[in-house]
């Protein structure tokens, strides 16, 4: 695997730092609104399967209980 050149890299870098560079607040904020919807969805999937195995197991808990006193 050959390692990149410093000129390639510098070239990289210099078209990121465009990038950043052409940049306004309006696109920043869309972009962490973006994100920051993303992780809240991510964040409510995950507490609610979390929370669906959970009451799976009480539910499986409290029909044994049920059946143990019958």
């Amino acid at each position: 695997m050959n390692r990149p050149s410093i000129f390639g890299v510098a070239s990289y870098v210099a078209g990121v730092a465009s990038i950043g560079a052409s940049l306004t607040m309006a696109d920043v904020g869309a972009a962490v609104g973006i994100a920051t919807a993303v992780l809240t969805c991510l964040t409510n999937t995950v507490y609610t399967y979390r929370r669906d195995r959970r009451e799976q197991r009480e539910c499986e808990a409290r029909l044994a209980q049920l059946e143990r006193q019958t």
